[in-house]
């Protein structure tokens, strides 16, 4: 006999899952869904900070609603209006682009950009006017405590805004200068005068070595534009002394350690000096405000030994003040489905977990039909490589795009360029079917749930979701609703919000989901079947997740395990017994997915 899951009531009942999940302190990490949002495109709570206090055009004030590279107005105070929205997807943990107080604007004459996303740090002791106040920084963790939502700020300690200035000009583009062509021994290169005597090298962590680097002209010979002298807080890091000086980095070798990212002043990492000084930064927001956890990010970029000492000050600060599950994840940008590049930071860096870059690129191809479902036998085999094997794994956060690399419905368009809106839909839903009932840490891109697609990565994936101004946004066609970013997006009556919704309660609702061990059943090298096998942690009973990548209904007989016996269904379709001992029958439809339970 076959009984459909009687879905329609758990859509249409109210989802406060947030509320219902007790203090945001005491819940495992495991335990969460997050939702990653850059707050100048979220909402606009407050209008009169649109500006941060500054006067003058968009390149003094960094505002420019029709620009999809400058601020728009989006503020803290704009997301405490929709912690309801937030909530009632099912995400009990906001992670948030960096708030801090940012260079307004930067770039060269003709290409300039504002610093609405976070990342051109200036003052990292306040939030950005342009986002509102530490005040209501504090208001905003406050509510979403009081939700029992957890708060992850977004970090950087890989670099600053760009300030520092090579005096050598950029007719080369400020090319990477490297240790062997021009060590800290000697200004300008090899042919240049001795400097720096006694300097035992970046690589001795002795406070005294590191005095002895008086002049950071070694490659570059780097000055502070006047009027700049004080432009970063806290005032070390106005010291040209503290940054590596090389020129911008091309992304391999030691220039990914020791280059400008992009031109941003490139940190020496190796320092004492600047290890206390991002512990003491960021020990303050945590004895401050009680934060959750932080993503970090550009962590590969910075040299392994300074999170070795920055994660277990951190725990250490977040333990005093009571924060019992702090959780800390690294952003270690690696587009492929590699989890052993992924896992050495979790040894030789410390960082407790990473982004799991793997399982998107499994989940980006499986469900755009460009690979086969064995991809994720790779991907999970692979969870044994972190440190504290596949118990560590839960803890990654999985996601399907982000605002670097593009939107998941982007990729999955491009794969498909003939599919109908329908497909699009299913294929969609089927995407985030994977990444909230796999192992890991959901983390939903803000807009996504709202069927955004992007015209490419980065600036362009970076949509508004109050209504937009930004041309190149509102020309897109969404999917699953006749809305577009010209309008408002908070629509709780999207198919896809209400599919993550119903999803992350059935998550929240099954322990399995969350915490449980993970054992493949079935696998297609092409697109088709994935039947997947998680267990209980404390009752060992079973939950079988099936899913089908392919265009076609199919149907399979996966082997389970031999005390299941009866089935309640969860989503979809599902048989109410197994087929025998140790084996069931399903029938998935296109692009569908089923969850079984065994029963008690």
């Amino acid at each position: 006999m076959i009984r459909r899951l009687a879905s329609l009531a758990l859509l249409l009942a109210p989802l406060s899952c947030a509320a219902q999940s007790g203090d945001a302190r005491t819940r495992p990490i495991t335990d969460d869904v997050i939702y990653f949002v850059l707050p100048d495109r979220f909402e606009n709570g407050d209008p009169a900070n649109d500006r941060g206090g500054l006067a003058g055009d968009r390149l003094a004030t960094g505002y420019d609603r029709a620009a999809k590279g400058f601020y728009h107005g989006g503020d803290l105070a704009g997301l405490i209006k929709r912690l309801d929205y937030i909530e009632g997807l099912g995400a009990t943990a906001i992670w948030f682009a960096p708030v801090f107080r940012n260079k307004p604007v930067q770039g060269p004459k003709g290409d300039e950009s504002a610093g609405y996303h976070g990342y051109w740090v200036t003052d990292f002791t306040r939030v950005d006017p342009h986002f509102g106040s530490n005040a209501d920084f504090k208001a905003f963790v406050d509510a979403a405590h009081a939700r029992g939502m957890k708060v992850y700020m977004d970090i950087i300690t890989n670099h600053t805004a760009d300030v520092i200035r090579y005096r050598e000009g950029d007719a080369n583009g400020y090319r990477y200068r490297s240790l062997g062509d021009y060590p800290f021994s000697r200004r300008g290169g090899l042919d240049g005068p001795a400097i720096n005597p006694g300097f035992a090298g970046d690589h001795d962590p002795d406070p005294e070595n590191w005095s002895k680097l008086v002049d950071p002209s070694f490659a570059y010979t780097p000055f502070i534009p006047k009027g700049e002298e004080k432009a970063k807080v806290p005032s070390w890091l106005n010291d040209p002394r503290l940054y590596h000086n090389r020129g911008n980095s091309d992304w391999i070798g030691e220039s990914a350690l020791y280059g400008d990212f992009a031109g941003l002043d490139d940190l020496a990492t190796e320092n004492p000096k600047v290890v206390q000084g991002f512990i003491d930064i960021y020990g303050r927001w945590i004895d401050e405000f009680g934060i959750d956890g932080f993503r970090i990010d550009t962590a590969k970029h910075v040299n392994p030994e300074f999170w070795q000492a920055f994660v277990p000050a951190m725990q250490a600060r977040a333990k005093a003040r009571g924060i019992a599950n702090f959780h800390i994840f690294g952003e270690v940008y690696i587009d492929a489905l590699d989890p052993g590049a992924l896992a050495w930071y979790t040894h030789a860096a410390g960082l407790p977990a990473v982004l799991d870059f793997a399982f998107a690129r499994a989940a980006i191809d499986a469900v755009s039909g460009t690979k086969g479902t064995d991809q994720f036998a790779r991907l999970f085999d692979g969870d044994l490589l972190y440190k504290g094997g596949a118990n560590a794994a839960l803890t990654l956060p999985t996601f399907l795009g982000n605002h670097d690399m593009g939107r998941f419905a982007t990729f999955v368009r491009a794969a498909n360029p003939r599919a109908s809106e329908a497909e699009l839909l299913q294929r969609l839903k089927l995407g985030h079917s994977l990444m909230l009932t796999l192992r890991g840490l959901p983390t939903i891109y803000y807009g996504d749930e709202q069927g955004f697609v992007s015209d490419g990565n980065d600036q362009l994936a970076r949509e508004d979701m109050f209504a937009s101004k930004v041309a190149i946004y509102n020309d897109n066609d969404l999917i699953g609703t006749d809305a577009t970013t010209a309008d408002a997006n908070f629509d709780t009556a999207h198919p896809l919000y209400r599919h993550i919704a119903a999803l992350s309660a059935i998550r929240r609702a099954n322990p399995a989901l969350m915490r449980g061990a993970t054992k493949i059943r079935a696998m297609s090298d092409k697109p088709g079947l994935l039947a997947v096998s998680r267990f209980d942690p404390e009752t060992g009973r079973e939950i079988i997740l099936a899913f089908n990548t392919s265009a076609a209904p199919l149907s399979a007989n996966i082997p389970v395990d031999i005390k299941t016996r009866t089935l309640t269904p969860l989503l979809g379709v599902c048989p109410s017994a197994v087929s025998a001992p140790g084996s069931l029958s399903l029938s998935i439809p296109a692009f569908g997915s089923i969850i079984c339970r065994a029963s008690e």
